[in-house]
């Protein structure tokens, strides 16, 4: 067991590593399981959900709106870039499932910014390629090439 003074001395480190950059449940155990024994981590890593400093589902959305404000990613790369993150699928999907409208526009928007951007180096038919590739939807990206034909 670990007394109260150990408790504070390492919830500080753990706050100090999250509010520098919001953290996923998962980065955190990855940062820290060396260093501190595994259930007073548990510990403060359940006395921080509780205080609302993770939340991993809030982490989604936050982490999606940024992506969607800086980088044309398809719906795909943003699942793995959230896995990738040790989120849990099931929030992941749970995201995509009650904002599939507004990803499907914003999955549209980064293919048209896509083929934009490299229609003057490559055809139609190489661009339609490459983003099938980086996992937009087949759907998706014919739509967007009707619509600038």
């Amino acid at each position: 067991m670990y007394t109260i003074e150990e408790f504070d001395e390492q919830k500080t480190k753990v706050l100090k590593y999250i509010l520098y950059k919001k953290r996923t449940e998962q980065e955190i155990k990855n940062k820290f399981s060396s260093t501190i024994p595994n259930d007073l981590l548990e510990d403060i890593i359940q006395y921080l959900k509780d205080a609302k400093y993770i939340d991993d589902k809030e982490y989604i959305e936050k982490t999606i709106n940024n992506f969607k404000s800086l980088k044309n990613l398809s719906i795909k790369e943003l699942t793995y870039k959230l896995l990738s993150k040790g989120i849990s699928r099931d929030y992941i999907d749970e995201y995509i499932y009650e904002n599939r409208e507004e990803l499907e526009k914003y999955e549209q928007k980064s293919i048209s910014n896509i083929i934009y951007k490299k229609q003057t180096s490559m055809d139609i038919e190489d661009i339609k390629q490459y983003l099938l590739k980086k996992g937009y939807k087949y759907e998706n990206i014919n739509n967007v090439v009707e619509g600038i034909e």
